[in-house]
């Protein structure tokens, strides 16, 4: 692969925003308004008038849709309107791949990637409906009583645990080092809510092999990322943070009906992987940090083995809470708190994490950190990840 037809180094993050997360269903602000409050947050953050935006990325079906958000910001002229298709957060390293792309191929010279969430205005997401006529993949599973994602990934997971002799003990430490990152977060909704080992085992189970500690939250807010070219982006307020590589990915056959995919044991990132450090001329050992998506840590770690982090044979001796920790650990995972105490802003605040851990900015800071993994959406048929780096990363 030719730089020429890569975006490593072509593109940098230059502003980074967010509201305030709210317990889902709590915002006092409607969606719209969320995601207006993170765009200028993230102008602000980078110096930027919002009327210099000409484009616009999100994705898993976000509705505040870019014509209505240009009117609202006075941008004079819109020239990029771009969604990643997926289920969940699988889109939040897409977006930002997408509005690279636009960057690189010309289409536009200032692009948001974002998403918003209100649930108390729109509904619970995911919820079902009510009852109704079921047609389509559904059919297969909601008989027999499949009805929530925990439930489907649950059936993955437990098929990984068996084929791979995986035990709980990863999970549990992942879980364990997102809450200890949150307390050092202002922004996290688990801020001064701390877990142990023996409040993790005593929880309640929501689908077997997941307690409650295993699965996301589900807030309300917005957050947004503004990216343009590296040459321009050091005339910028902030040191510019460099998108190394980015992928979206979906195995043969990914999201066949009645779970019926050729590779089900996957969190959907083998295709991806051997595209995304080829790209970014880096390999696993050179990572610094690692914000790794978590809808349910059982995929976290399928994540971190496919992106080559550990091994299935290893994966319980390199998973440990003090391996996890920023402080001190070889593997700094989801040092903001990520969606199981961050907030769950459909895994956009991972992305953000890893911007700030590389401008020195993190709550929880790795020292000296230059390259950084941010993956989206374990399990869901097309997932996303991607590779940031400061400029010194680029050799």
């Amino acid at each position: 692969m030719t730089d020429e037809y890569t975006l490593k180094g072509k593109v940098a993050v230059v502003g980074v925003g967010e509201t305030t997360y709210f317990k889902h269903g709590q915002s006092p602000d409607p969606e719209f308004v969320l995601v207006l409050k993170a765009i200028l947050a993230a102008c602000e953050d980078a110096g930027l008038d919002p009327k210099e935006i000409d484009g616009f990325c999100s994705y898993s079906n976000d509705r505040n849709d870019p014509p209505r958000i240009a009117n609202a910001l006075g941008i004079p002229e819109l020239r990029y309107s771009n969604m990643q298709w997926t289920s969940g957060g699988g889109g939040a390293a897409g977006a930002v791949q997408n509005a690279a792309a636009a960057i690189v191929s010309g289409s536009a010279n200032a692009v948001v990637a974002y998403r918003g969430l209100a649930q108390g205005q729109f509904g619970r997401f995911g919820r079902s409906g009510g009852s109704r006529p079921i047609s389509g993949p559904a059919a297969y599973t909601l008989p027999y009583g499949m009805m929530s994602a925990a439930q489907m990934y649950a059936m993955r997971t437990t098929r990984f645990m068996h084929e791979y002799g995986v035990g709980r003990s990863a999970m549990r430490a992942i879980a364990m080092a997102c809450y200890h990152h949150a307390q050092n977060n202002p922004r996290a909704v688990m801020q001064g809510r701390t877990l142990d080992e023996e409040t993790y085992d005593a929880s309640r189970w929501i689908t077997e092999p997941y307690r409650l500690f295993d699965c996301c939250l589900e807030n309300d807010g917005a957050a947004a990322i503004i990216v343009t070219r590296t040459d321009r982006a050091r005339d910028l307020a902030k040191n510019p943070v460099v998108i190394l590589g980015a992928q979206q990915s979906g195995g043969h056959r990914s999201g066949a009906t009645a779970e019926n995919m050729t590779d089900y044991v996957t969190s959907s990132f083998k295709p991806a992987v051997k595209h995304l450090y080829q790209q970014a001329g880096v390999t696993p050992s050179d990572i610094d940090v690692v914000q790794s998506y978590e809808n349910f840590t059982g995929g976290v770690v399928m994540s971190l083995i496919e992106h080559g982090l550990c091994t299935y044979e290893n994966a319980d001796e390199v998973l440990t809470f003090d391996n996890l920790r920023a402080d001190g650990g070889s593997l700094p995972l989801n040092t903001s708190g990520g969606n199981l105490a961050e907030c769950y802003m459909h895994g956009l605040g991972l992305q953000i994490e890893a911007v700030r851990q590389l401008r020195g900015e993190s709550p929880n800071q790795v020292p000296g950190a230059k390259v950084a993994l941010a993956n989206a959406g374990p399990m869901v048929p097309v997932a996303s990840t991607a590779l940031y780096g400061t400029e010194e990363a680029l050799g």
